[in-house]
């Protein structure tokens, strides 16, 4: 995803990050749709957004920013967790000096477009839990300190600039002139005690108790949620799913991550944001969550991509935020950003045309016809698809890894499989049509793009292999047994594969781990690739090698750094849990059935 030149935003006041940042395997997200919290194992909320996910932070210390909300034990400890099977409730669990403390904790779930409800149950499992709470709300980066900070009856409010916040359950909190809220908690063995934080950019209504809410939460999560029961990774595969859940709000539009500015490489300037919904992305999503029978998910995201086909036609844009609107410029704040990267909000993908986005929405829609969940709206959005590839797909653009324009192969190719795809739910005039438009693209790409090798190469003036091009065939662009399929597939196990592990595209004659991380999407493609070419052992290493490069709380970034065992980028990237969700329940299943379905 691209970033050019950036603008800089005004002085604000960067107060004091809380807590020192962590190794990015060792935070946990909590999310409701609208917005998500990453903890740390000290119980600390390190970034969160508000009132959406594009919003200002009111908690930033992942950045270098002011703002935290932290839960933690008095006394030393080692740190674990884990999510309640299908959702995104997560339990911290610290073994101490004195016994054992777990905090469950949730956004309250499905969340409020406008407030948010962070929910943290401290339990004291073996001997008395003693625990310190901290809160300081920091609305827009850290800029904005709390004010009009009272407690009544035991509740405290405040503001944060446009922030509301109500803290229930710290009654005997004390605060030191402008800093944080602080107390501590004992609580006796086998008892809880419930903290409740409101945050809203409106006045807050009358508090709804914890138990029911929580209660809700659960009920929620255990509806939208599917079991994965078909699938290779049932538990894995359910959990991708619930992290997709918490990443769509209401209106549909996936976000690529939940953070921004988190680096890909170290001081490179790799570091972007991407808490917007790419339309690649959102198809990817919705491809897995048809795979998967998660037609919840499936029509939230046939519905954003339609709105958005039908407002811009063949000028979509790459990505918008998450309630359809533009994204904004990209600006650098001035905060340290996480080490090795810098704090940038927003992204200059608006100037770019990526032609693939067509071809994607058109195999979502041909994914969602099968399921039958299409309706007239949903097809005159299909037909703006077809008339934007019909007016643009000789055309360069940036590609699928946002580089300069140029007639990539698998730009056009992903085009030609999503008129297949569509074909097969369309009149019989429409679907000859398509399919004649897709083979011509398939021969033209053919006729600039085929490598001496007999391969697919990136672009006519490019040679190398590229991992995307493993689409062609399981997007069904062209057939599994092609000799360029195969030679294709062979090239990249051969070039690109490392350890288990691929890479997008060799960059420079430098080892492939030294140039980038390895890229997790690719190995989850290598994965079905294998199993398209009848290889369900070779399938199985890719899927179970990728599926591992995650930390305890099972969420994957873009890119793994398989010498240090690191995550990189972006945190939890949506189109990697799309992959491992889709892969996990086609690898299920004999090739013969998956090309069925496709």
């Amino acid at each position: 995803m691209a970033s050019r030149r950036t603008a800089r935003a005004g002085p604000v006041d960067l107060g004091r990050a809380p807590f020192a940042p962590q190794v990015l395997r060792e935070y946990a997200l909590l999310a409701d749709g609208e917005r998500g919290v990453l903890i740390g194992p000290q119980g600390e909320c390190v970034w969160m957004c508000l009132p959406r996910w594009e919003s200002g932070a009111v908690f930033a210390s992942l950045i270098g920013g002011a703002g935290g909300y932290a839960v933690t034990p008095l006394t030393r400890f080692v740190w674990g967790g884990w999510y309640e099977t299908g959702s995104l409730i997560w339990h911290s669990r610290w073994v101490t000096d004195e016994g054992i403390i777990e905090c469950r904790e949730a956004l309250a779930y499905p969340g409020d477009p406008h407030t948010a409800v962070l929910l943290r149950r401290v339990i004291a499992v073996r001997g008395a839990a003693r625990v310190r709470a901290t809160l300081e709300v920091r609305a827009d980066y850290g800029s904005r300190r709390m004010s009009r900070v009272q407690a009544t009856d035991g509740v405290w409010t405040a503001h944060s600039g446009a922030v509301h916040l109500r803290w229930t359950g710290a009654p005997r909190a004390t605060r030191t002139g402008t800093g944080p809220l602080d107390t501590t908690i004992t609580v006796p063995e086998g008892a809880v005690h419930d903290l409740v934080l409101e945050l809203s950019d409106r006045t807050l209504g009358p508090p709804t108790p914890a138990d029911e809410l929580w209660q809700q939460t659960e009920h929620q999560w255990s509806r939208v949620v599917p079991d994965a029961a078909g699938s290779i990774a049932a538990r894995d595969a359910q959990h991708a799913h619930a992290v997709l859940r918490g990443l769509t709000p209401a209106s549909g539009g996936t976000v690529a991550a939940a953070t921004m500015s988190l680096p890909e490489r170290a001081e490179q300037g790799r570091n972007y944001d991407y808490r917007y919904a790419w339309i690649r992305d959102e198809c990817y999503v919705g491809q897995a969550a048809a795979a998967s029978g998660g037609d919840a998910l499936l029509d939230r995201t046939v519905a954003f991509v339609a709105e958005r086909l039908l407002a811009d036609g063949p000028h979509l844009q790459p990505a918008y935020t998450a309630s359809g609107a533009r994204v904004p410029d990209e600006t650098e704040l001035p905060l340290p950003g996480y080490p090795g990267g810098g704090a940038r909000t927003g992204n200059w993908v608006n100037g770019q045309f990526q032609l693939d986005t067509f071809g994607e929405a058109l195999l979502l829609f041909g994914a969602a016809g099968r399921r039958d969940r299409l309706d007239s709206t949903h097809l005159r959005a299909v037909g703006q698809a077809v008339t934007a590839i019909e007016q643009r797909w000789a055309q360069p653009d940036a590609g699928i890894w946002e580089l300069g324009d140029a007639r990539w192969a698998h730009s056009r190719l992903m085009c030609a499989a999503g008129l297949r795809g569509v074909a097969g739910i369309a009149s019989r005039t429409d679907a000859s049509r398509w399919t004649a438009l897709a083979d011509a693209i398939v021969a033209d790409t053919a006729a600039t793009c085929t490598h001496p090798s007999g391969r697919w190469q990136r672009a006519n003036n490019d040679t190398r292999v590229d991992c995307a091009l493993l689409l062609a065939a399981i997007r069904g662009a062209v057939p599994e047994d092609d000799p360029r399929t195969v030679a294709t597939y062979e090239a990249v196990r051969a070039e690109l594969g490392s350890d288990g592990y691929v890479y997008r595209f060799r960059q420079d004659a430098r080892p492939l781990s030294a140039a980038e991380g390895a890229f997790l999407l690719c190995g989850f493609l290598m994965a079905l690739a294998a199993h398209q070419q009848g290889h369900p052992v070779e399938a199985m290493r890719w899927f179970e090698r990728n599926r591992a490069a995650c930390g305890p709380p099972g969420l994957f970034t873009e890119e793994y750094d398989v010498d240090q065992r690191q995550l990189r980028g972006n945190l939890p990237q949506a189109f990697v849990h799309a992959a491992l969700l889709e892969s996990s329940v086609r690898l299920a299943q004999p090739w013969t059935t998956v090309r069925h379905w496709r």
